[in-house]
């Protein structure tokens, strides 16, 4: 493989993943005109998909609460119909992730101090400590916290009980 293949495989699947981006924004885009709700929409490439984000301003803020709902089901919802719209235009499955008025950063952050009490009574007691009851998206951000400090985790049980169970070393 030369040089130039070996950068040209990375460049692609970076080039795909913003087509991706387009693709959602356009169709997020026509869904904040018939709801009638202010809003920009950042597009990024984070961890190997999609990121798209709508924005507001404070005037505007509000009116996007509603379309994250009161525990993210609406924003969850949104997210599918936008990785379906998605794969329409593009024939792909997509790994797509929609986040409205920093919802899923502040769920985030929030997450990871979960997975750090859970990382440091595993350590303090040399026993596993099964959480609560998680969505897709936040059974990752604890994966993703406790493989950090060198623990392990699984998931078990089955929707909407899936939940994270995390292991001491």
């Amino acid at each position: 493989m030369t040089e130039n293949s070996a950068h040209a495989a990375p460049q692609e699947e970076t080039r795909r993943l913003e087509e991706e981006g387009e693709i959602a924004a356009d169709y997020l885009e026509e869904l904040l005109d018939i709801a009638d709700i202010g809003g920009d929409i950042d597009i990024d490439v984070e961890h190997g998909r999609a990121a798209v984000e709508i924005v507001a301003d404070q005037s505007d803020e509000r009116a996007l609460r509603r379309l994250v709902g009161a525990e993210g089901e609406v924003l969850d919802a949104l997210q599918e119909l936008t990785r379906l719209a998605v794969q329409a235009k593009t024939g792909e499955r997509s790994r797509l992730m929609l986040d409205i008025a920093g919802f899923r950063a502040g769920r985030r952050a929030e997450l990871a101090e979960v997975a750090r009490a859970a990382i440091a009574e595993a350590k303090a007691s040399g026993n596993e400590v099964a959480l609560e009851p998680m969505n897709p998206f936040e059974r990752k951000v604890v994966h993703d916290v406790v493989a950090e400090a060198g623990l392990t985790s699984d998931s078990e049980g089955v929707e909407p009980n899936r939940h994270v169970v995390v292991r001491p070393a």
